[in-house]
């Protein structure tokens, strides 16, 4: 059933896109300074040991034998020769990491990394993910999504639901299931057992509200409506569909992930910067039980027996994996940097390693980038660190309701200093 047109809205704020979308997929390669570079979609962060070891395998054979996280528990190899798509294709189809080659860069679903491992959550959400993926991978229309387009399913403890994604779901004390889109402030209540097919509804709505607004828009906050009429045009479509609905108001979100350490019948630990080498990575293969599920904090969550857990966190700490709660590599991120991307103006990442002494325990957390862009910045507080054209790096607090206070740094030993001038 077509979505009626939508009105314009003064409220919201209109973007236009003058060309497709770029997003790098493992089909569709981006040429970076250092080699080709593919994006491999990993619904809710879950990798089977096999899967793992393959990636493993094409990075090591193919690229630059490292692994790099992004902040949606995707997996990026880097440094590709020349002509190998055709071979990393094959790999990843082999592994089961390519179940729709018209949907391969649309399957971008972040998912709570500990649901059912630690007691925390209201439901597992993996049943959720398993048929959100492969409802979206049937859809037709789903394949006109932007690789930019995300979908979150929070099993109720409010982590990945406030990563700002363009179709929410999350779990309820009731027993249902929220389901909000874009930054809307209320939500649609639904039965848990018809989440995901909701979820594909408010993501198809949204393609017809785009391609009626005669725009090109990436995601559900560029569409120039207010906050509640896409929620209006997805609850006709849930009613057309036969989906029961209430309107309610939402929950906010958080935006910090799992602890590193051990969590429930799990383990967790964080990646500084994102970065495995691929000891690491089948470090983590060996200790994992099953499976492995990479979070958006650039993070990983083992589920593994308990009686062996912290012989394992130690192992996996030898390897420099962080396993310390404590640990300053928790507050710091960084874009790729030199010598990786032609429009940095720094190496970041060993300007930020350097300055890691500077970081205390409760700032703000801090991310690098190597221009204006700042690709890869999380959401949430934080402090900005902007290499400038000239050398050096501007630094500016970004705490929504605060007016943001900037200073600059010419050098980055000197950074204890600037965070004092504009944190105290």
């Amino acid at each position: 059933m077509p979505t009626p047109a939508l009105r314009s809205s003064p409220q919201a704020t209109a973007v236009s896109r003058d060309r497709g979308d770029a997003c790098p997929g493992t089909l569709r390669l981006h040429a970076a300074d250092d080699g080709a570079l593919a994006r491999v979609r990993v619904p809710g962060g879950v990798l089977t040991v096999r899967q793992a070891e393959a990636l493993a395998d094409a990075a090591e054979r193919l690229g630059d034998g490292d692994l790099h996280l992004t902040s949606r528990g995707n997996v990026q190899l880097r440094g590709l020769e020349d002509g190998c798509g055709g071979e990393l294709a094959r790999l990843l189809d082999a592994a089961g990491l390519l179940p729709s080659r018209g949907h391969e860069r649309v399957r971008n679903i972040v998912a709570s990394p500990l649901s059912g491992l630690d007691g925390q959550g209201v439901r597992d959400v993996r049943p959720w993910l398993t048929a959100l993926d492969e409802a979206l991978c049937a859809s037709e229309a789903a394949q006109d999504l932007s690789g930019r387009f995300l979908f979150a399913l929070d099993d109720g403890r409010g982590d990945v639901a406030g990563l700002g994604a363009d179709v929410t779901v999350r779990a309820a004390a009731d027993g249902g299931a929220q389901l909000g889109v874009g930054a809307a402030g209320e939500a649609l209540r639904v039965l848990a057992d018809e989440a995901a097919r909701a979820a594909l509804i408010a993501a198809e709505t949204f393609l017809e509200a785009a391609r009626a607004s005669g725009t090109r828009v990436w995601r559900v906050d560029e569409l120039d409506l207010s906050d509640g009429e896409l929620l209006d045009a997805v609850g006709r479509r849930l009613t057309a569909e036969g989906i029961r609905h209430e309107r309610r108001s939402r929950e906010t979100g958080r935006t910090d992930g799992p602890p590193p350490g051990v969590v429930g019948a799990g383990l967790s630990v964080h990646v500084p910067l994102g970065r495995l080498s691929a000891r690491q990575w089948r470090e983590l293969t060996y200790v994992a039980a099953g499976e492995l599920r990479l979070t958006p904090w650039r993070g990983v969550v083992l589920p593994t027996p308990g009686t062996h857990a912290e012989v394992s966190l130690a192992r996996l700490a030898a390897t420099g994996l962080v396993t310390d709660p404590h640990s300053p590599w928790l507050h710091v991120g960084a874009c790729i940097g030199r010598p990786g991307c032609a429009k940095s103006q720094a190496d970041v990442r060993t300007d930020a390693a350097g300055a890691l002494g500077a970081i205390g325990p409760h700032g703000l957390p801090l991310y690098w980038s190597g221009c204006e862009r700042r690709c890869g910045r999380p959401r949430g507080d934080r402090v900005d660190v902007v290499a400038a054209p000239g050398g050096g790096y501007r630094l500016s607090t970004a705490v929504p309701g605060r007016e943001p206070r900037t200073t600059t740094m010419n050098d980055p030993a000197r950074l204890a200093a600037a965070l004092a001038a504009i944190t105290s």
